[in-house]
């Protein structure tokens, strides 16, 4: 089957990421990327267990964090737990993203995967005060040029700057047009570690995945190293073919293959 049909075979909530609570040292280092201080209002959209407020507030210290989740429980436990620690300075809110008002926000983490979600509040994200910084992980917002990367995280800053194209965009996330396969390995590996599972298997898998598609969209935007399709990219289309019957070779330009 082709990688699409694949990965509507998965459960929704694995594609959209709302299952995956990222580890706190994940959390720390995206902190720390983002240089959140005491002078800082952090929001969380889709925050999930709180872990992130609690991080914010009591090691970084900013003056206000404020969590969003469309899901009920996940508030309540998030509450309860910002509660029992006795901490202050913070607001958990049960609502959609898209309806969160954050005007006070000077630093946003956005992690969804939703390219109608995204599309959406990247538009949200552009009414808010200059200077706001936005951080993702993977990818940069639609149409716009990072002003930070430290792969996979990533930081647009209100005003956005404005990509001339996909290409350029690309290039300004990895710093390099010519992205060979131990690049893409090694930027699809900090990716899986990121967000590491409790089941190397399946971060090995998602790397795998990963790097394919990093090399595929670095060589149909003409920043690959090469003409020719490195022999670890071949093998990789062969193993997924053979043993889990996941065909992703339709994915390249006809002129590459």
């Amino acid at each position: 089957m082709k990688i699409e049909e694949y990965l509507n075979t998965l459960p929704k909530s694995i594609i959209t990421g709302e299952d995956v609570e990222l580890q706190d040292g994940t959390l720390r280092e995206i902190f720390e990327f983002a240089s959140l201080s005491k002078d800082d209002v952090f929001y969380h959209l889709g925050c999930g267990n709180g872990h992130s407020l609690v991080i914010a507030l009591k090691e970084f210290g900013v003056k206000k964090a404020v969590g969003v989740d469309n899901n009920n429980k996940k508030i309540s436990l998030a509450t309860k737990m910002l509660e029992d620690k006795n901490i202050s300075n913070w607001i958990l809110r049960c609502e959609n993203v898209l309806d969160a008002d954050m005007d006070d926000a000077t630093v946003v983490f956005f992690w969804f995967s939703d390219y109608d979600i995204i599309e959406k509040m990247t538009s949200k994200f552009s009414k808010l005060k200059n200077g706001c910084k936005i951080i993702t992980i993977w990818g940069p917002l639609p149409g716009s040029l990072p002003d930070k990367v430290e792969f996979p995280y990533i930081m647009n800053t209100v005003p956005f700057k404005r990509a001339g194209s996909l290409k350029e965009q690309t290039v300004a996330v990895f710093g390099t047009d010519c992205i060979d396969f131990v690049t893409a390995w090694e930027f699809a590996e900090r990716y899986s570690k990121a967000i590491a599972s409790k089941d190397a298997y399946n971060d090995r898998f998602l790397t795998i995945l990963q790097t394919l598609i990093i090399w595929i969209n670095a060589k149909n935007l003409g920043i690959a190293c090469g003409d020719e399709i490195p022999l670890p990219i071949k093998n990789y289309f062969g193993i997924l073919k053979t043993y889990f019957n996941i065909e992703m070779e339709h994915l390249l330009n006809q002129d590459a293959l």
